[in-house]
């Protein structure tokens, strides 16, 4: 199994990468597999499987390991070329939306154009900071909700206590911060 971190630089190959099918299969071929064992595993097609992997293939992300003749077919075991791969700030730019371009609060969309503007704009204060340490700071949690009706005033609350702090401590000069306060529903583990 490869053990490294590749950082994917190239726009076309983290699109590839972050499509969710083949994300998974990428995970997946963190140990060595075949389309047919992918498929049996995942629930899908072999056709469907291969044709993902092809465009994993061509783009660098897999690579082939080894060839096995089964039922008069060549099968083709197939793994991934690092152990994990972190995409750049400047490649995730190209494929990420625009925030400026979906300005809804209730959009999905939305929420991940900010998240991937955070990706962008934090990768570039490490990247510039070198050794420096940058000032940041985050809260994640979860939070049950008994109801949509209660997760509405939840998020109005919320809003309104953010816009009131920010009003309350903005000032005409010093150094601007980012703010990005997200809500979203919490996704149960991947299965294995």
């Amino acid at each position: 199994m490869h053990r490294t971190t590749a950082a994917v630089e190239d726009p076309a190959v983290a699109a590839v990468a972050l499509d969710p099918i083949r994300a998974r299969l990428l995970e997946a071929l963190r140990t060595p597999g075949s389309a047919s064992s992918l498929a049996a595993e995942r629930g899908m097609t072999r056709q469907n499987v291969n044709h993902h992997l092809r465009a994993l293939e061509a783009r660098g992300l897999i690579e082939l390991v080894e060839e096995r003749r089964k039922r008069g077919m060549t099968e083709r075991i197939m793994q991934a070329t690092a152990g994990a791969f972190v995409i750049s700030p400047e490649a995730w730019a190209m494929v990420a939306p625009d925030p400026d371009r979906e300005p809804d609060e209730l959009s999905a969309q939305w929420l991940l154009a900010l998240a991937a503007r955070l990706l962008r704009e934090v990768g570039r204060l490490i990247t510039t900071a070198g050794s420096r340490r940058v000032a940041t700071f985050a809260i994640d949690g979860e939070i049950t909700f008994a109801s949509a009706a209660d997760r509405a005033v939840f998020t109005r609350e919320l809003g309104e206590s953010v816009r009131a702090l920010v009003a309350e401590y903005h000032a005409e000069e010093g150094r601007p911060h980012r703010l990005v306060v997200g809500l979203h529903p919490a996704m149960p583990p991947e299965k294995p």
